[in-house]
């Protein structure tokens, strides 16, 4: 690493834990020779000033928090070259996941000092920037009560969710439309515009997405019985994504989707609600500058 880094940390993300590792991340980059300064934020908003105040200083910028706090970074990274190192620190860290950082921040800041930097995808939803998937309709409800949850801890807060919203759930109908094709209708789950492979600390919604194919992998669970939501496609997620191979998950790709449907809901991004449907996500190809190891 040959530039000043500017370490933006989210000291409340994954209830705290970004703090905790804070004092083995910043004594793994002096002994790596790296000159940092770090920077605090509990706001979105306030990460992306200070990411733009990096860009223009030539620094690159860490990030020790969560995959709200990647996406907002990368956001305000985009096109600009400034790479962008990403730190686990969250409850999820499915970002890092997929891009094969280690889960330890401490040694995922040894492996960031000799990434190599390379050109990802950005996803936009309604104008907002995210890194992951954004998903609606069941994954609303769920993506809600998880982030209410105050006394589920680590990854189990995800699975408690489904099955919290599973409870309440009734099938809705989505209209979707593909680049401008003609609309295609489901009744069903979910919907979820993928740039990533996983979210929701490991679960793999869409495992053939790529981060660096210009495409969005959009990905329908159309309406099957709770029983098989529960025996069938909550095992599959978590099991790498072998649901696709169900009858009732569809698997398109593309580069803009327009989803709407027959009941409000809220789009969720990197498990942040990033505005209501009807709305319109897209993928902006090589948009982001990453460490990958």
């Amino acid at each position: 690493m040959d530039r000043r880094v500017t370490l933006i940390v989210n000291p409340v993300a994954g209830g705290g834990r970004s703090r905790k590792r804070l004092p083995a991340v910043e004594g793994e980059l002096r002994a790596l020779g790296i000159d940092f300064h770090r920077e605090e934020t509990s706001s979105l908003v306030n990460a992306e000033q200070l990411a733009r105040e990096a860009t223009g200083s030539g620094e690159a910028v860490f990030t020790l928090g969560g995959d709200g706090l990647v996406g907002a970074v990368a956001g305000a990274l985009a096109e600009t070259g400034t790479p962008l190192g990403v730190l686990p620190g969250g409850r999820g860290n499915d970002f890092a996941r997929v891009l094969g950082v280690p889960r330890d921040p401490a040694e995922a800041a040894r492996a960031l000092a000799r990434a190599e930097v390379r050109r990802l995808d950005l996803g936009e939803a309604g104008g907002r920037p995210f890194i992951g998937i954004a998903s609606c309709g069941f994954d609303s409800d769920a993506n809600r009560i998880a982030n209410e949850a105050r006394h589920v801890k680590g990854q189990t807060v995800y699975a408690y969710a489904a099955l919290r919203a599973l409870a309440a759930w009734k099938p809705a109908r989505f209209e979707l439309v593909l680049d401008g094709d003609s609309s295609r209708t489901y009744i069903g789950w979910s919907v979820g515009a993928c740039n990533s492979k996983a979210y929701g600390g490991g679960m793999y919604a869409a495992p053939d997405a790529e981060l660096d194919d210009g495409l969005l992998d959009v990905i329908v669970c159309e309406h099957t019985s709770k029983a098989t939501f529960v025996t069938r496609i909550l095992p599959g997620l978590f099991r790498g994504g072998t649901h696709v191979k169900l009858p009732q998950v569809h698997c398109m790709r593309a580069h803009e989707v327009h989803i709407s449907s027959d009941r409000p809901f809220a789009l969720y991004a990197d498990g942040d609600p990033v505005g209501d449907l009807p709305i319109t996500v897209r993928i902006r190809p090589g948009a982001i500058a990453v460490l990958v190891p």
